[in-house]
């Protein structure tokens, strides 16, 4: 059996999938992916690559609502090209994995009309209910109404032409129309449980030359960009009260300046820098730690030496990191808003806070910071969480498999 994954950024939300299947008997694996996004130089074991270019456009005569979709257009073109060609030269693949978000599913089918499809759909934007209108910090427009109508557009053409589609999440399943819903299976990418584990003698020396082990009293929070969309205004706004009651405190915040979700910070300003200057005056600047992004190795030892980590998110996708994060023992304090709730129970595998409640989120890391053998159960029990319900080896893998078995045929 031949299979193909599609992601611009290849291997993307298959990093973990695509390369086990390359190891098994009568598995062939090919990727694909933008150029822009993998240079040549980059490869996986065991897979080879296929790369395709997105001519440029001119854009002076877009909609602004159309941006995304525009250039969606010309992603799904270029992979268009970029497979036929090589369907000329006899590559046909029997199952084609593809991320549906940046429009490379689009004309999937009408190179290779026999191929089943299996999309993964992370996200159905509504202009109530979720993620839009969520934080009144940021008052919703009708501009954000239009703008995440034609975000919707890539995921409504993808289901029409993929067999069957992933969500991650059972609630981010049940954001799409619940017409498609019966065609889109729940099963998250998998956290290697193996890996991300425990580590009673981590110890990680940042690059401002702080060494942390674990045990020590420290406070962590990790996003992919630190922004709005996954609280790093609310997580600022609780340290000068954390940082007071606990003088021996060091806060490691992971995170880059870009923006991954959302609006962009005001011009000439960064979300980061924004909000550390709110709070500049008020706490301990020697105890912050701004590490920008890290090597998974050194992310993972941030949340082996963690004693209390904090993950918040509006109403939106699920972070891989939160879930790593209790793989590794932390215990986590979370923001109660779906998905965070489908995972953690408050007061048995975690800790759950209102979103907006920055008082509130101060006053549970303070008592957890304190009091760290009140909470050896939450951890342990944040840890089996993963293993029983997201380990990549004994959940996800399996579940792929039997998708991929029902399409046989």
């Amino acid at each position: 059996m031949d299979l193909l994954f599609i992601h611009p950024s290849f291997p993307g939300q298959y990093a973990r999938l695509a390369p086990k299947l390359a190891l098994v008997d009568g598995i062939s694996v090919c990727g694909m992916g933008d150029i822009a996004k993998i240079p040549i130089q980059e490869s996986v074991p065991n897979i080879p690559v296929i790369r395709y270019a997105i001519p440029g456009g001119n854009e002076s005569f877009e909609h602004p609502n159309a941006k995304n979709l525009n250039h969606a257009m010309r992603r799904a073109h270029a992979v268009f090209n970029t497979l036929l060609e090589h369907k000329r030269q006899g590559y046909e693949p029997d199952v084609i994995f593809v991320h549906t978000g940046w429009g490379d599913s689009i004309f999937l089918r009408d190179v290779y009309p026999a191929a089943k499809i299996i999309g993964l759909f992370e996200y159905y934007y509504s202009r109530t209910g979720a993620d839009v209108g969520f934080d009144s910090e940021f008052p919703k427009t009708f501009n954000d109404i239009f703008h995440v109508r034609g975000l919707n557009a890539l995921p409504l053409m993808a289901l029409e032409s993929c067999d069957r589609g992933i969500c991650p999440t059972e609630w981010q399943r049940s954001r799409f129309p619940e017409v498609y819903q019966p065609r889109l299976d729940v099963i998250h990418d998998g956290i290697d449980t193996e890996l991300v584990k425990p580590d009673p003698d981590a110890v990680i020396t940042l690059a401002d030359g702080k060494t942390f082990s674990a045990g020590d009293e420290v406070l962590t929070y990790v996003s992919r960009d630190l922004e709005p969309y996954r609280g790093y205004h609310i997580f600022m706004r609780s340290l000068p009260e954390i940082l007071s009651a606990r003088p021996n405190c060091h806060v490691v915040i992971v995170g880059g300046d870009g923006v991954s979700y959302g609006r962009p910070a005001p011009q000439g300003e960064t979300w980061k820098q924004k909000y550390l200057e709110e709070v500049a005056d008020r706490i301990d600047l020697s105890r912050v730690h701004f590490t920008g992004k890290l090597p998974y190795s050194d992310f993972l030892k941030v949340l082996q030496i963690s004693r209390a980590h904090v993950y918040l998110t509006y109403p939106f996708v699920l972070s891989w990191s939160m879930l790593e994060a209790m793989s590794a023992g932390c215990l986590v304090i979370g923001s109660a808003t779906p998905p965070v709730e489908e995972v953690i129970c408050h007061g048995k595998n975690g800790l759950l806070v209102p979103f907006r409640d920055f008082g509130g989120l101060a006053c549970v890391v303070i008592d957890a910071l304190a009091r760290p053998d009140t909470y050896l159960r939450l951890r342990e029990d944040a840890r089996k969480t993963v293993v029983e319900k997201y380990d990549f080896r004994s959940v996800s893998l399996p579940s792929f498999l039997r998708l991929i078995q029902s399409l046989e045929g």
